[in-house]
């Protein structure tokens, strides 16, 4: 049986890895053990980054209905805890963009949390 190099398969491999670096600094975008390494890292972080952007999308939108709620007289936790018992099943996501363009869409929704309190 003749004998397989793999000599094809190595430079394809370090190829993707270099086209992956492409653009980074200095001989992280040439040398491959190098790049190797600044990939992984990226890696890394891209994945890391994927995750905090939940956390503070989540943030940004609690602090955009608290603000409304003060506008209103009322607390966040205080307005999440009635509409909760009012049965209204709107997310935090929709919450803020109605405060944010709904001024009294929000006004409307906190008095029924008011109302489910009472």
């Amino acid at each position: 049986m003749a004998r397989v190099k793999g000599a094809m398969a190595t430079r394809k491999r370090r190829n993707k890895t270099l086209k992956l670096a492409k653009g980074y600094w200095g001989a992280k975008s040439k040398h491959f053990k190098m790049a190797k390494e600044a990939v992984m890292k990226s890696g890394n972080y891209a994945y890391i980054g994927r995750r905090l952007k939940k956390r503070d999308f989540r943030k940004l939108w609690i602090t955009r209905i608290s603000a409304a709620c003060k506008m209103n007289g009322m607390n966040y936790s205080t307005f999440m805890n009635g509409l909760k018992k009012a049965g209204v099943t709107l997310n935090r996501k929709m919450l803020s963009e109605i405060a944010l363009t709904d001024a009294a869409g929000f006004t409307a929704l906190t008095e029924k949390a008011k109302a489910a309190l009472n």
